[in-house]
């Protein structure tokens, strides 16, 4: 098979809902839960669900410090939901010992939509993205607070962002990976082939 050999990280969330959207935008989806199958990927994904849970998992499992090492050497990571927030350097409303990853810099605020009830979705225009809006499913989602100056703003909702990159770092408060609409894991899949990670 060709394309991009992509990790999803494992340890809880939407992971074969990402393994389909990352198929269809041409990557080779593969499951990462130990340090020897995060090393061998291209790319990595840090899928929704509970970015508590998720930091405390990336204690028990080793993978929270080679994440980090693995950020800041420049593999390219794509974070929704969740995985927006751990890859920001700052949360407001987490937990006082949430791990983040980081690499983003910015400030993430939790549930700063609301509540499970409070979930919504909206037609996004995303920059870098083709063709019409991004239906975004949004799901006790973040937003970004403070973003500096390297961070790129890719969508809004009202005056928030909710999708931004920096690099061969994406990140979006919504879930992409529950529309059918693979155009965010190909604009992802894109990133880690421009930055030679991928093929």
């Amino acid at each position: 098979m060709s394309g991009p050999r992509i990790g999803i990280l494992a340890l809880q969330g939407d992971v074969r809902e990402h393994a389909r959207a990352l198929s269809a935008a041409g990557a080779r989806p593969v499951e990462v839960r130990r340090l020897a199958e995060l090393a061998a990927v291209d790319g990595l994904v840090l899928p929704g669900g509970e970015s508590t849970t998720i930091g405390r998992l990336l204690r028990v499992f080793e993978l929270l410090e080679p994440l980090r090492a693995a950020v800041v050497a420049g593999l390219p990571v794509f974070g929704s939901c969740a995985g927006m927030i751990l890859l920001a350097r700052d949360v407001v409303d987490g937990r006082p010992d949430q791990p983040l990853i980081g690499g983003l810099d910015m400030v993430v605020r939790r549930n700063a939509f609301g509540r499970q009830v409070d979930s919504f979705e909206v037609d996004l225009d995303v920059v870098g993205v083709e063709g019409p809006p991004v239906h975004a499913v949004f799901i006790r989602a973040p937003w970004v607070d403070k973003a500096g100056d390297a961070v790129e703003v890719l969508a809004r909702v009202a005056e928030a962002p909710v999708a931004v990159r920096q690099g061969p770092l994406l990140a979006t408060a919504f879930h992409p990976e529950l529309t059918g609409d693979s155009r965010m894991h190909r604009l992802f899949v894109d990133i880690v082939r421009s930055s030679g990670s991928g093929r």
